[in-house]
């Protein structure tokens, strides 16, 4: 089977095939952590198609870890995921000078399950998103999407040394968040976990 460097250089080249196939490979990787920084399944649809295709747009100018094009993926990922962000607080600014839509529940009980795990997801958000982005988008990439400390470098442009200080910094606030913060017991024993699971890495 072909190593991601040998995909890579075929879709630099214009390889549209080779670029499949390292969509297949990384777009589970891609879409879980858009989901993880948003808690909405549709959002983390369509910026996992942003992704790949700013990725396939800047195909000439990936960095390759140890074979891997994952760092550099969710690299890319992470500057989608920013401009969304500012895009929805401009979006939001505008939308208050509007009055606020009535809400319609939506009958659609397939749907019911994928609802619960956005309301999960954004109760941990509430406490991740309390921590300092740069420690933030550290804890995401070597705790959530299991990058090493190198890959998370590469993903963050940053030294290895300061990747290691924020994941510790990180965990440590977190942890202090899991225990101050009112939140349903069983999302606090989930971020004490996911804060002892940096620690193995």
């Amino acid at each position: 089977m072909s190593t991601d460097r040998e995909l890579w250089s075929r879709a630099a080249d214009g390889d549209s095939e080779a670029f499949g196939a390292l969509f297949d490979a990384y777009a589970r990787h891609i879409y879980n952590h858009c989901f993880r920084r948003t808690a909405d399944w549709s959002a983390a649809e369509d910026l996992t198609s942003v992704v790949f295709l700013e990725a396939w747009r800047r195909r000439d100018q990936v960095r390759i870890h140890h074979d891997s094009v994952l760092p550099w993926l969710l690299g890319v990922a992470n500057n989608v995921l920013r401009n969304r962000h500012r895009a929805l607080r401009r979006h939001k600014n505008a939308l208050q000078q509007l009055p606020a839509p009535a809400c319609e529940p939506d009958p659609a009980d397939d749907i019911a399950g994928r609802i619960d795990d956005e309301h999960r997801m954004r109760d941990i958000l509430a406490l991740i998103d309390q921590l300092p982005r740069a420690d933030r988008e550290v804890l995401e990439l070597c705790v959530w999407s299991q990058l090493t400390y190198q890959e998370a470098a590469i993903a963050l442009d940053i030294p290895v040394g300061t990747v290691r200080s924020r994941l510790a910094r990180a965990r440590t606030r977190l942890k202090n968040l899991s225990a101050t913060t009112p939140a349903p017991r069983r999302w606090s024993d989930r971020l004490t976990a996911l804060s002892r699971k940096g620690e193995q890495l």
